[in-house]
């Protein structure tokens, strides 16, 4: 008895100190101290563990680190002949009845860049068969970036072309996630090193050992491309042989990726810069970018304007969320949104239930099959809601991966970035905010493609789950701010 009331006592003392270092410290949202609380009371020693895997922040070092690695988009943008000042942007057609939502990008760091042709993707066959025709065409620069860059067929397709442009000369860079892209042998990314070729790792492990990474919670969830400071991809596919739709339980496999051909291009080439310089600790001048022709001069290509929002836990502002509630409250007819995984905060949870109880045609498109099983608990509990709500829920028969909102009839955002909280403050990603009614109006289209292979629920089908089931949603729910 006597070294049980020691050991509780204990870690009575521990959970105090870390909630004092969560409120003071880390400042973190209500929802999630309690959450880990629950998990710190009713799983003491375990939960504990958890949290130095799971709970704990990026330290102000890292932090520090990352930003200043940093290089702004506006002071790259500024020095390139052609681009419009944001006035001038404000004043270019569509762009007039979007000017507040440019400015709050604009604040985030994003300049928007009009004179963008771009391509939709809607499987990953269709984007790995441009991707590979772009890259072997390259012939200055690529630089390459996913969460997962997979050691299968898909993967050593694009693997192979990378070494062999490394060995034509052309300047091939790759940063892939050390979680995401952990079942990878570091011999898998070895063979572009010798053939020339630099590589990245982003958040790597403890003395390179897989099983001990103190980061594993932060994950680098962004898949750019860009060659040649020309042509760039994002979106939702990354390279992995489950994304070309070889899964057979997740089948079919739905996604949207994008390419881009302009100045749009720009932005990604910054966001993947500023990783590139955190992961190698790179310390050229900016100036020195603008010299190799990473960022070329600019030739209009189309007629869509683009500006890309970044947002990571370097940031105490998740600013693709507020983009996203931005665009919800703005909307006049209607909120399109596609996700793998919908949980959302408080602040976006309440714009999307304004938007509906103001007349606004609200619509949530899901996947039918999960592929985590937690989060969809959690994910079928916050649809319940929204459909009592009024809000249109929508099952996509297969697998929807695709990250996509569409608002109105010029604006679109696609990129990679879930409509959950691990997406909006602990991963690191990027999405493209579109202003184009041609781009919209397609991207309409596909939507209304993808109901025809989904099935609409309502508040009936929610109520009709059994006991277990609800009570486990209510768990993951609950736990859902530590995903």
């Amino acid at each position: 008895m006597h070294w049980f009331t020691i050991m509780m006592t204990c870690i009575a003392c521990i959970n105090f100190l870390l909630l004092i270092f969560m409120v003071f410290l880390e400042k973190r949202k209500p929802q999630n101290i309690i959450a880990w609380l629950t998990v710190l009371t009713f799983l003491p020693i375990i939960g504990f563990v958890l949290y130095v895997i799971f709970g704990s922040g990026l330290s102000v070092r890292t932090r520090r680190m990352i930003r200043k690695k940093a290089i702004s988009e506006r002071d790259i943008i500024k020095n390139i002949k052609g681009i419009q000042t944001l006035e001038e942007a404000k004043l270019d057609g569509i762009l007039m009845e979007d000017k507040e939502l440019v400015t709050l990008c604009y604040s985030f760091g994003s300049y928007p860049i009009p004179g963008n042709d771009i391509k939709i993707f809607t499987n990953g066959i269709s984007k790995i068969e441009a991707l590979k025709r772009d890259l072997l065409n390259a012939k200055k620069s690529i630089n390459i970036e996913y969460y997962i860059f997979a050691d299968d067929k898909t993967g050593k397709e694009i693997m192979n072309i990378l070494c062999q442009k490394a060995k034509e000369g052309v300047e091939v860079r790759l940063i892939y996630d050390s979680i995401g892209s952990r079942k990878a042998p570091r011999r898998f990314f070895n063979k572009l090193k010798k053939a020339g070729g630099k590589v990245g790792e982003f958040f790597p492990p403890f003395m390179h050992i897989r099983l001990i990474n103190l980061k594993l919670n932060y994950r680098n969830h962004r898949k750019i491309v860009v060659i040649d400071g020309k042509i760039g991809y994002t979106g939702g596919i990354n390279i992995r042989d489950d994304h070309m739709g070889k899964h057979k339980r997740l089948s079919p496999w739905r996604d949207t990726h994008i390419r881009i051909k302009g100045g749009g291009v720009y932005a990604l080439q910054n966001i993947f810069l500023d990783d590139w310089r955190y992961c190698v600790n790179e310390k050229y001048p900016a100036s020195l970018y603008l010299e190799k022709g990473y960022f070329p001069s600019p030739s209009i290509k189309g007629n869509a304007t683009i500006q890309a929002v970044s947002s990571g836990p370097d940031s105490n502002v998740q600013k693709i969320k507020e983009t996203y509630v931005k665009m919800i409250t703005d909307a006049h007819e209607r909120v399109y949104i596609q996700t793998p995984y919908f949980i959302p905060d408080d602040v976006f949870f309440s714009a999307l239930r304004i938007a509906s109880q103001s007349g606004i045609d609200v619509r949530i498109m899901v996947p039918a099959i999960p592929d985590k099983r937690t989060v969809y608990l959690a994910t079928l509990s916050y649809l319940k809601e929204m459909a009592q709500m009024g809000i249109k829920i929508y099952l996509y028969n297969g697998f929807l991966h695709s990250k996509t909102l569409l608002v109105d009839d010029n604006k679109l955002s696609i990129g990679t970035c879930n409509m959950d909280n691990r997406s909006f403050g602990l991963n690191f990603e990027n999405t493209m905010i579109i202003y184009s009614k041609d781009l919209n109006k397609q991207y309409e289209k596909i939507f209304n493609e993808d109901l025809k292979n989904s099935k609409e629920v309502g508040i009936n089908y929610f109520q009709k789950k059994k006991w277990l089931t609800k009570f486990l949603q209510a768990i993951m729910r609950l736990l859902s701010s530590l995903f």
